[in-house]
């Protein structure tokens, strides 16, 4: 069955290399201050039985002239009333660090509605819904913001040091910020889709003591996996992690198998 995609639904939605015939879609979910061009490697590298799309919040890129969402439920809200006429076929979800709550919370308001639309939640070095973290991302001015991201590394961390560039990231990350502060877990029914969690093996915010804790937040198994690396371990290795992801889909990945 073809679904006809919505205005309203391109504006959440990027996707890079487009394969008509896939038999899977997956959505891919930034970190905070990040836009859906982080996963433009990732989906030339996707086998063409899945398609990548990337999830473009507001704020940045192409998408800079509006405004950041600062509460989790607008967001998620908005994000699932998007993706509606994009369930054509099976979708998995992968979210990177904030991206991860994102996409877990996409999953559960989705669920009300298409129980078996995401087969598969993969979350990356980002703690479990239940770990309150709220203080954490309170920030009293641009120096400790600064100082917060160059401890978690990545291309993201190097832009902050371009005064310009800087001028135009941080209201995206204080406004990603202001959404992590407020976002408050709601217990509720765990998801019925297996769940990947994934951590860098040197990423000191998220071991794989953290991603333990994600196993009360599904009913159909969970799992967990280290990559070597940091924080941001799938910006050098996205061929590695396509070809993880494929394999956990069911798809055998195209290519080297070697990062």
């Amino acid at each position: 069955m073809q679904v006809l995609k919505s205005p309203a639904a391109s504006v959440w939605f990027r996707t890079f290399v487009p394969h008509s015939t896939a038999r899977l879609r997956l959505f891919c979910f930034p970190h905070a201050g990040g836009g859906a061009s982080a996963f433009r490697e990732l989906a030339a590298l996707a086998p063409p039985e899945i398609e990548v799309t990337a999830v473009q919040y507001p704020g940045r890129q192409d998408r800079f002239g509006e405004p950041p969402l600062t509460e989790m439920s607008a967001m998620v809200g908005d994000i699932a009333g998007a993706m509606e006429t994009w369930l054509d076929r099976p979708v998995a979800f992968f979210g990177h660090s904030m991206g991860a709550t994102v996409a877990f919370e996409t999953a559960r308001l989705l669920r009300r509605r298409y129980p078996a639309a995401v087969t598969r939640l993969f979350a990356s070095a980002r703690k479990a819904p239940q770990v309150d973290l709220r203080d954490r991302m309170v920030f009293p001015d641009d120096t400790t913001v600064m100082e917060y991201v160059r401890g978690l590394g990545g291309i993201g961390a190097a832009l902050l040091e371009d005064a310009d560039l800087r001028e135009l990231t941080l209201p995206t990350l204080r406004g990603d910020f202001a959404l992590l502060a407020g976002y408050r877990f709601v217990p509720g029914a765990p998801l019925t889709c297996p769940l990947t969690v994934i951590n860098g093996a040197d990423d000191a915010a998220f071991t794989e003591r953290d991603a333990l804790l994600w196993a009360r937040h599904t009913a159909a198994g969970t799992e967990t996996h280290t990559f070597p690396g940091g924080h941001f371990y799938l910006e050098s290795q996205p061929r590695r992690l396509m070809e993880f992801l494929a394999r956990r889909l069911g798809i055998d990945p195209v290519g080297d198998t070697h990062a």
